[in-house]
């Protein structure tokens, strides 16, 4: 679902219009309804302009237009809002401002900030408050997490933006020098009025040095995103916001606000440049985002290693961490998080982990960990996983293992994101973005049978389910694998491990329902092999994953792909390509986007 609100039309009874366009289904379809619109000149040109667009998964109410952002907050678009995040009180708000006369037409959480702003608005003290004042006294109404953006025919040109749990950063993008590099943070003095302790005062009027302008009024422009990868064609320079501060522009200056001041504040937000290129997010000659991030492995893995790894000392050097290795060697436990892909790189290292350390290592779901109020305590070490650094539920398990003052280390893909800024200390991947929602030389050589997965392909996608079944380092293989094929084929697909096998997922195996197992030679290559037995006792038809020198497991599979060989603690690095590249060509075959598989975001910035 895809909208947009822009100004209207530069005449005399349109200049304080605001006009919507929304639309079910991706950007292109908002793009030709745009040209649709009969009342809408898009040639007209704006001293100052101020446009706001989103596009979603429906997190409440069905896809469709009325449940698409921005929401209004009446029929004369009196103030718009875009909002990442959920609002888990907006039952409460909506049933109140019912009953003051507020008529809802949407199914969304969203229209209850919309309205709620029109509410404060039509209940203000002063005729002169601020667009900002309104937006502090909203948000202090709210639960949940939200990162929004504000536009008003009441505040022509202004735009307002606060963030509170979801990821929200501000572009800046100028030809003329800036009048500083430093934003600093402005603070109101509170007066608890009632219950609802709205904010009373006003921020005193704003000079040229409290805020962020191009030097002598030049052109500056804004960028307001929940992304850095859709500003980066316009501009690598942004600004962070934390939570709770509340961005304003107008006329061409941006300040940045809070409601009260605590000793830990920073007391700036100062613009950071990012190292990411437009040529990382375009697809070049792939027909896919997730097919060319299958191939760039090679390059992920050498940039993840590149600088930290000394082949010739057998050292490994992580800056983002010496800083805390005596406090990491005196721990007691280890604890690591996250979830989907993360969760399962993180059970991939468990083992090696606990050969390594001798510690004992837990492994968490973030919702569970937090369901269950898990026990943290000071002596824990607690690693969070997340490529975005804005997975909401590994965020919210971070700010619990603080609470408890364990030590908390990041491991993410984002420079700047939430997890990394909140973290104790931790470690950037620099493996490059990642836009589909999915040792070298022998990564390119497991590349190279891309041609034999399309033709296993071509006979399984017309089945209904399929499992992968492996153990041991390869157990994590298995759920990826698994994960993948469910996310973007939309076939049943489980993750088993195959000492369970005769615990259950046995009764499923007949010559109808395809078996791919991961049988490498490792620790447990027998007990593998006792498997694939126990599969082909009952019908069953095995692909197998298996190592070139691997004659044995080849003579009992139905067919057999094999891999180059590499220390066990690492093969699933290789064994999971066969799978990424199986899924891909599966949803293809199956008349599937895989780069917008529905209902799934490539960030789960929402609990």
């Amino acid at each position: 679902m895809c909208g947009v609100a822009i100004d209207g039309n530069n005449h005399e009874a349109k200049e304080r219009q605001i006009q919507l366009v929304k639309k079910r289904g991706k950007v292109k379809a908002l793009d030709e309804e745009l040209y649709k619109q009969n009342s809408m000149d898009l040639k007209v040109e704006f001293e100052t302009h101020f446009g706001m667009a989103h596009t979603r998964w429906a997190t409440h109410g069905i896809p469709n237009a009325v449940n698409s952002h921005p929401q209004r907050s009446d029929k004369g678009n009196e103030f718009v809002v875009i909002h990442n995040g959920i609002i888990t009180n907006y039952k409460d708000l909506r049933k109140f401002l019912e009953s003051k006369g507020y008529e809802f037409e949407s199914e969304t959480d969203t229209e209850t900030i919309a309205k709620l702003i029109k509410y404060v608005f039509d209940n203000r003290e002063t005729e002169d408050i601020t667009f900002s004042t309104l937006v502090e006294r909203v948000i202090q109404q709210l639960e949940g997490a939200f990162a929004l953006v504000f536009k008003s025919i009441r505040y022509p040109g202004e735009a307002v933006a606060t963030r509170r749990g979801s990821p929200l950063l501000i572009g800046v993008r100028s030809k003329y020098k800036l009048s500083t590099e430093q934003v600093p943070i402005l603070y109101r003095t509170r007066t608890i009025e009632n219950v609802k302790n709205i904010c009373k005062t006003r921020m005193k009027r704003l000079d040229s040095s409290t805020c962020l302008h191009a030097v002598g009024d030049k052109a500056v422009e804004f960028f307001f995103a929940s992304d850095a990868s859709a500003i980066i064609e316009h501009t690598n320079r942004v600004i962070f916001l934390e939570d709770d501060d509340i961005a304003a522009v107008a006329d061409g200056k941006l300040s940045i606000h809070r409601i009260q001041r605590s000793a830990s504040d920073d007391p700036s937000r100062a613009i950071q440049t990012l190292q990411m290129e437009l040529q990382q997010i375009m697809k070049g000659n792939f027909s896919a985002f997730m097919q060319k991030e299958i191939f760039e492995q090679p390059e992920s893995v050498f940039n993840t290693m590149r600088g930290r790894v000394n082949f010739e000392s057998n050292t490994v050097l992580l800056g983002g961490l010496k800083d805390h290795l005596k406090e990491i060697r005196r721990c007691r436990r280890l604890i690591v998080i996250g979830c989907g892909t993360s969760y399962h790189a993180a059970v991939a290292t468990r083992q090696v982990l606990e050969e390594l350390t001798e510690l004992p290592v837990m492994v968490e779901l973030a919702s569970d960990f937090l369901d269950r109020n898990t026990p943290v305590f000071r002596d824990d070490v607690c690693f969070f996983i997340s490529q975005s650094g804005e997975t909401a539920d590994t965020l919210l398990a971070l700010r619990y293992c603080k609470d408890r003052r364990a030590l908390t280390v990041g491991v993410t893909n984002t420079v700047g994101s939430s997890i990394s800024r909140e973290t104790d200390c931790g470690v950037h991947i620099n493996a490059g973005p990642e836009i589909g929602v999915a040792s070298t030389k022998l990564i390119k050589e497991v590349l190279s049978l891309d041609e034999q997965i399309h033709d296993l392909a071509l006979e399984l996608y017309t089945q209904r389910s399929l499992l992968v079944m492996g153990r041991g380092y390869n157990y994590a293989t298995c759920l990826e694998g698994a994960l993948k094929i469910k996310e973007i084929t939309y076939m049943h697909s489980e993750g088993i491990l195959a000492g369970e096998l005769k615990h259950g997922p046995l009764a499923l195996i007949d010559k109808q329902m395809p078996v791919i197992m991961v049988i490498m030679k490792d620790p447990c290559f027998a007990k593998c092999q006792n498997a694939l037995q126990q599969v082909t006792a009952r019908q069953g038809r095995p692909i197998v994953l298996c190592s070139q020198d691997d004659t044995e497991s080849s003579k009992f599979a139905y067919r057999a792909i094999s891999l180059p060989r590499t220390v066990d603690c690492l093969q699933g690095v290789l064994s999971v390509i066969p799978l990424q590249l199986l899924s891909f060509h599966l949803a293809v075959l199956r008349g599937y986007d895989v780069d917008f598989p529905r209902n799934l975001a490539k960030s789960v910035t929402v609990e």
